[in-house]
């Protein structure tokens, strides 16, 4: 037999034999779907933060608004504490929350009347809108709001990626809410 014979055989052989097909396949799908499972586990996880945001917003718009005439300061760390029970299981500490009251004139033009920021549920005295200050609502927002106050409650959180492979930066999610207080009356902070 001459050696080209057996080179030809020896190939012939080596390309009919399938035992091992399936591992290589594997080995080489196997990076390509754990990339894509960890690519949904952040995005499923990313969309429940903002979700979560979401909800820790306008529940503090919302009680906030319910207020008849006013809201004594205690009351609204209140509200801003039990929010950020929302965010379980995952940590509070990078939430930032800002309450507002703004009062829009005749003309449409919003202006700060009271404002607080709490950063990690606690209340700090920077970052908050100042008094008297003009305040961008959205157009829609100013229409039906012509001549009263809205109650603006912002929420701001900084999502650290699970693993890093996919978003590998900190994703900031940002939510903001307009509620008219129910009794369409001023409500002042004591």
């Amino acid at each position: 037999m001459r050696p080209r014979d057996a080179v030809r055989r020896w190939i012939g052989r080596f390309a009919s034999e399938r035992s091992g097909v399936a591992a290589v396949e594997f080995a080489l799908i196997l990076p390509i779907m754990l990339l894509l499972y960890i690519g949904m586990m952040e995005g499923s996880t990313l969309i429940a933060m903002d979700r979560k945001v979401q909800s820790v917003s306008g529940a503090v718009g919302d009680l906030v608004s319910r207020s008849d005439g006013e809201i004594a300061q205690s009351t609204l760390e209140d509200y801003v504490r039990v929010a950020g029970g929302m965010m379980t299981p995952y940590p509070v500490a990078p939430l930032e929350q800002i309450v507002s009251q703004v009062y829009v004139d005749s003309n449409g033009t919003a202006k700060v009347d009271w404002s607080k920021r709490f950063v990690d549920q606690t209340l700090v005295s920077t970052g908050q809108h100042p008094v008297g200050a003009t305040y961008t609502l959205p157009a829609d927002v100013v229409s039906i709001s012509k001549g009263l106050y809205v109650i603006v409650a912002e929420s701001q959180y900084s999502y650290p990626p699970l693993y890093g492979i996919v978003f590998k930066d900190k994703v900031t999610l940002y939510r903001q809410n307009f509620f008219i207080p129910r009794f369409r009356e001023k409500i002042a902070l004591k």
